[in-house]
C-alpha cells in the first residue's frame, strides 16, 4: 500500500517535481525510438558533456542505468519508478535487479523490498539483488529468509545467488544453514566455481572450522589471491597463526604473489606469535612492493613493533603517517601498555584526545589498563571522569576494566560505584567486583555479593569462585574457603591450579601446612609451580622444614632457573638456623649463575 501510494504521489506530480540537475531535454531521435517515456527533467550539470549524454543510449535498459547510477536520493528514486509506470516498464526484470541495487546502495533497502514484492514472478537476478542488499546491510537473518523463500518458489540459485547467502551464514555464526547451502553449491554442479568455493572456505572460517575450511581450500582446482586470504585470514583470527604462516609459505613457495591485505593478516600472526626478525623480513616485502602507505598496513606495522618491544620503532612508523585514524592511535597506545610504559600510553592518549579524535572502546580499555599499571589515583579518576562523561559509561566491558583499575590503584569505594552505576552486569562485572574486594581483604563483601549475584539470576563461573577464593584467603576465611572450593563442582566448574594455589596459601597462613600438604596430594592434575610455591612460602612463614624442602625440590625440576624458590628455602634454612644448608643453596645458585640480584623501585603518591 506504501509503495502503490508513492508511486501514484509521484504520478500525480510528475511535471512539478525536478530531478535535480538532470540533462534538460531528451533529444527527438531517442524520444522517436522510446515514445511512450514522458521523462521532463531538468538540468544535471556535472554529466552535461557529450560523454555522459543520454542520446547514446539506445535501449531502455541502458538509458534507465543511466539514471539509476546518478541517483542520490530517494525523490530520484520515487520519479524513476513512476515513470516506469508511465512507460509500461515497471515489470522489466534488468531494469528493476538495476533499481534494487541502487535502493540498497543508497540505503533504501525498505524500499528496495517493496519493489521486489511488487514484481509477480522474480527472475533469479532479482532474487540475487535483495539477497545481496540484505547481505550487505548486516541484514543477515532478511537474506537467508528470502533464500529460504526462493527455494519454496523452486527459483533455481545460480553463482551469484549462493555466496551472498554463505556471507549471510558466516556473519550470522549459522552454521548447520551454511552447510546445508554448500551441500546445495555441490549438488547444483558449483564445486568448480571460483567465486561460490571462496564463500565456502570464507564461511567456515568464520564458524571457526579451520579444518573444514582447509580441506574446501584444498579440494580447489583453481585458486586466486581471494582463496588464499581467506583460509590465512581465517587460520590467524581463529588462533592459529602458525598454520596461518604455513599456508602463506606455501603461497610464497607457489610464486603467487600477495596483496596488501594478505601482507596485514600474516604480519598480525606475526605480532600474535612474536616472532620480530620473520615480520621485519616481511616488512621489507612492503617496501619493496610499494604498498607501505596502505592504512591498514601501517597498523599492521605499528602493532608489530609495539607489541614485540620495539617502541621507538613503532613511534617512527606512527609519527610519519600524516592522517591517523582511531585503529592506528589504539595500535600504538595498547602496545605502550602491553610493554610496560603506561606513562607513555597515557600522554598519548591525552594528545589523542586534544587532536579531537574520538577514541572507540579499544582505546579506552588500553589507556585504563595504562592507568592501572601506573596505580597513580590521579590518573584513574581523571580517566573514570572521562568514561562517566562519554557514551561509554555503560559498557560493561569498559566497567570491568575501570573496577580493576580502581582496584589496583587501592580505592575499592570508587570501584564500587562504577559497580552500583553500571546498568548492565554480566558474570565478568560481577567477578571484577568481588575479586576487588577480595583483593583488599573485604571478604564477608565479596561472600555478600556472591550472593547477591546468585540472586540476579547470573551463574558465576571459574573467575568468579577465584575472587571468592582470594577474598577467603585475604581474610583468614578458612572454613569458608573450602566450602567455596568444594561447592565449584556443585556449579558444574572444575579447579584450576590458582584455585588450589589460594586454598593451599590460605591454609598455610593459619599453619595448617599438613592439611594444605595434603589438598595437593589430592589434586587431580599434577600440581603447578603456583601451588608448590604457596606451600614453600607457608613452610617459610612457620618454620617447616621438611614440607619446605619437599616444595622447593619440587620447584627446582618444575623451574629450575627462578631464583626466588632458592631464595625462599635459603630463607627458610637461615630462619631455622640450618647455616650450613643456607651455604649449600647459595653455592647452587652460583652454580646456576642466578646470583644476579634485581633491583626494586618503589613509588608513593601523594595526594
Amino acid at each position: 500500500m506504501a509503495l502503490y501510494l508513492s508511486i501514484k504521489l509521484s504520478l500525480q506530480n510528475l511535471q512539478v517535481l525536478s530531478f535535480p540537475s538532470l540533462y534538460p531535454t531528451i533529444p527527438l531521435p531517442f524520444c522517436s525510438r522510446l515514445s511512450n517515456l514522458h521523462i521532463f527533467f531538468s538540468s544535471w550539470g556535472p554529466y552535461s558533456n557529450a560523454n555522459h549524454h543520454p542520446s547514446r543510449f539506445l535501449c531502455p535498459e541502458s538509458y534507465y542505468s543511466w539514471f539509476l547510477e546518478n541517483s542520490k536520493h530517494r525523490s530520484h528514486l520515487d520519479q524513476i519508478h513512476a515513470q516506469l509506470y508511465l512507460s509500461g516498464l515497471q515489470n522489466n526484470g534488468f531494469i528493476l535487479a538495476k533499481f534494487i541495487h541502487v535502493c540498497s546502495n543508497l540505503g533504501q533497502i525498505g524500499y528496495a523490498r517493496q519493489v521486489f514484492d511488487a514484481f509477480p514472478d522474480p527472475y533469479v537476478y532479482l532474487w540475487n539483488a535483495i539477497i545481496k542488499g540484505y547481505a550487505r546491510h548486516d541484514l543477515f537473518i532478511n537474506a537467508i529468509d528470502t533464500y529460504r523463500t526462493m527455494q519454496l518458489v523452486f527459483e533455481r540459485p545460480d553463482s551469484f545467488t549462493l555466496p551472498y547467502v554463505l556471507k549471510a551464514c558466516g556473519d550470522l555464526l549459522a552454521f548447520k544453514v551454511g552447510c546445508a547451502v554448500h551441500g546445495q553449491a555441490f549438488r547444483l554442479g558449483f564445486e568448480s566455481d571460483l567465486f561460490v568455493q571462496n564463500s565456502v572456505v570464507s564461511f567456515y572460517t568464520k564458524c571457526g572450522r579451520i579444518d573444514l575450511a582447509r580441506i574446501s581450500f584444498d579440494r580447489m582446482r583453481d585458486r586466486n589471491i581471494v582463496s588464499w586470504t581467506s583460509v590465512i585470514s581465517g587460520c590467524s583470527q581463529n588462533g592459529q597463526p602458525v598454520e596461518a604462516l604455513k599456508i602463506f609459505s606455501e603461497m610464497r613457495g607457489l610464486n603467487v604473489v600477495p596483496d596488501w591485505v594478505v601482507l596485514v593478516t600474516v604480519l598480525t600472526a606475526y605480532t600474535n606469535i612474536g616472532d620480530l626478525k620473520s615480520g621485519e623480513s616481511l616488512h621489507s616485502l612492503v617496501i619493496k612492493m610499494g604498498v607501505e602507505f596502505e592504512q591498514d598496513l601501517q597498523v599492521a606495522l605499528t602493532s608489530l613493533y609495539s607489541k614485540c618491544g620495539q617502541v621507538r620503532t613503532a613511534k617512527h612508523l606512527f609519527n610519519k603517517v600524516e592522517v591517523r585514524d582511531v585503529i592506528l592511535w589504539n595500535a600504538m597506545i595498547s602496545g605502550l601498555a602491553k610493554q610496560g610504559q603506561a606513562s607513555d600510553a597515557v600522554n598519548l592518549f591525552q594528545e589523542m584526545i586534544s587532536k579531537n579524535i574520538k577514541p572507540d572502546v579499544v582505546t579506552i580499555q588500553s589507556t585504563i589498563m595504562a592507568c592501572a599499571q601506573l596505580r597513580f589515583l590521579g590518573h584513574a579518576r581523571w580517566i573514570g571522569d572521562y568514561v562517566t562523561n562519554s557514551s561509554y559509561q555503560d559498557d560493561v566491558v569498559v566497567n570491568t576494566s575501570l573496577i580493576d583499575m580502581y582496584s589496583k590503584c587501592g580505592c575499592v569505594n570508587s570501584a564500587r560505584k562504577v559497580f552500583y552505576r553500571a546498568k548492565k552486569k554480566d558474570v565478568v562485572l560481577w567477578s571484577a567486583m568481588i575479586m576487588a574486594y577480595g583483593s583488599h581483604g573485604r571478604g564477608r563483601e565479596a561472600i555478600d555479593l556472591f550472593y547477591a549475584m546468585k540472586r540476579s539470576k547470573v551463574s558465576p563461573n571459574d573467575v568468579t569462585f577465584l575472587g571468592l577464593l582470594v577474598a577467603c584467603n585475604h581474610s583468614g576465611l578458612i572454613q569458608e574457603g573450602l566450602e567455596f572450593l568444594n561447592c565449584m563442582r556443585d556449579h558444574g566448574i572444575k579447579p584450576h591450579h590458582q584455585h588450589y594455589a589460594c586454598v593451599v596459601d590460605l591454609l598455610g597462613r593459619a599453619g595448617y601446612l599438613e592439611k594444605a600438604h595434603g589438598l595437593i596430594e589430592t589434586m587431580p592434575a599434577e600440581p603447578s609451580v603456583s601451588v608448590w610455591k604457596a606451600l614453600l612460602s607457608a613452610c617459610k612463614m612457620h618454620c617447616h622444614v621438611r614440607l619446605g624442602e619437599n616444595a622447593a625440590q619440587r620447584l627446582f625440576a618444575l623451574d629450575p632457573l627462578n631464583r626466588d624458590h632458592y631464595v625462599q628455602l635459603s630463607n627458610l634454612y637461615a630462619l631455622a638456623h640450618m647455616w650450613d644448608r643456607v651455604g649449600d643453596v647459595r653455592m647452587l645458585m652460583k652454580e646456576k649463575g642466578l646470583n644476579n640480584e634485581k633491583q626494586g623501585r618503589s613509588v608513593i603518591e601523594i595526594t
